[in-house]
């Protein structure tokens, strides 16, 4: 196993990833039973990070970046997918998504999610603002609901039906008797999961100000982006931004797993995630300025534009004295391949 990994460097952290996501996620559901809300607080947290940190390593094996074979870095990809729900998407279906995010420099979707949120009934529209705007990541679950359910709609997508019931047939019952022997914890399970649907949209939102593409577009042009813009190393960098959770505690960007550092991810994508920050103080020294932006200042845009990101197609303005009217994206999470 030791061997496996890229270089003897990597060893001692990856391990302890490893050993926290899937250490961490047994004994966070664990304390979630307790009889103690003491337990059960840290139960939630327990369980939110530990789904967090499984989503981020998600990313860095789509990327070959853990292991030397692409064969092992699926293998592990496969069991983050099944820890953090995103397996009903192949593993091989968010790799490309993300791929395509590096390489054509742009969020490529399935589906515009504004033009989704402006076309649904009026009262679908208003309850998942509604529900937004009550700090509950509705259009988030509509998309992982979608990526279930779309294969038994759309003819050209029924060929994932068979892999998707042998999936549902798995996770429902385990989820259903949780829910019977403590319906506590059923509850205190999905509190813990918005936190970490809600952790990851906070850092997608402000990452990038790409445009948008749908497949449906790129199909009929060879998969080639033809709008005339430039999409160079120099575009990447400008519209990609390092909402670091702490300048002054560096360390605080575990809790992300180092995806902060995202213009230095950007910059060489292979580098797995305990070298971004060594990288970033390359690129940019200790610089306060932006691209760099730490989350802090984020918070208002966040709270302010909650409800506006979802039917926007402006990312808004972000300054290095203001990021109050950066509105954001929302939608653009690996985790769901549509």
């Amino acid at each position: 196993m030791l061997n496996a990994f890229k270089t003897s460097e990597s060893i001692l952290p990856n391990s302890l990833a490893f050993s926290f996501t899937i250490v961490g996620y047994a004994l966070g559901v664990f304390m979630l039973f307790s009889g103690s809300w003491f337990i059960n607080v840290a139960g939630v947290l327990v369980t939110a990070q530990a789904l967090i940190i499984s989503a981020y390593l998600l990313h860095e094996f789509s990327h070959w970046s853990i292991f030397k074979t692409p064969n092992t870095n699926r293998r592990w990809g496969v069991l983050m997918t099944w820890i953090n729900g995103s397996c009903y998407s192949t593993f091989e279906e968010i790799r490309n998504k993300h791929m395509h995010h590096h390489v054509d420099r742009a969020d490529v979707l399935t589906f515009n999610v504004q033009h989704l949120m402006r076309d649904m009934p009026s009262f679908t529209r208003n309850t998942i603002k509604a529900l937004e705007w009550a700090y509950i990541p509705a259009l988030e679950i509509l998309i992982h609901f979608l990526v279930i359910v779309l294969p038994f709609l759309r003819p050209e997508w029924h060929h994932k039906r068979p892999r998707l019931l042998a999936i549902l047939l798995i996770r429902l019952p385990l989820l259903a008797l949780m829910a019977l022997v403590s319906i506590k914890a059923w509850l205190l399970y999905l509190l813990a999961y918005g936190i970490m649907l809600t952790a990851l949209r906070f850092a997608d939102a402000f990452q990038h100000t790409y445009d948008v593409f749908l497949e449906s577009i790129l199909a009929q042009t060879g998969g080639k982006i033809a709008d005339a813009k430039l999409r160079d190393r120099a575009y990447e960098q400008a519209n990609t931004f390092s909402n670091l959770t702490s300048l002054q505690y560096p360390w605080l960007n575990l809790i992300f797993l180092n995806f902060p550092y995202h213009n230095a991810h950007h910059e060489k994508p292979v580098a797995p995630w305990f070298q971004l920050p060594q990288l970033h103080q390359q690129l940019f020294g200790d610089s306060p300025l932006l691209p760099v932006i730490p989350m802090s200042k984020l918070l208002l845009a966040y709270h302010r534009h909650r409800v506006k990101r979802l039917q926007s197609d402006d990312y808004g303005v972000l300054t290095n004295d203001n990021a109050n009217a950066f509105i954001g994206a929302a939608g653009v999470s690996f985790l769901t391949a549509l």
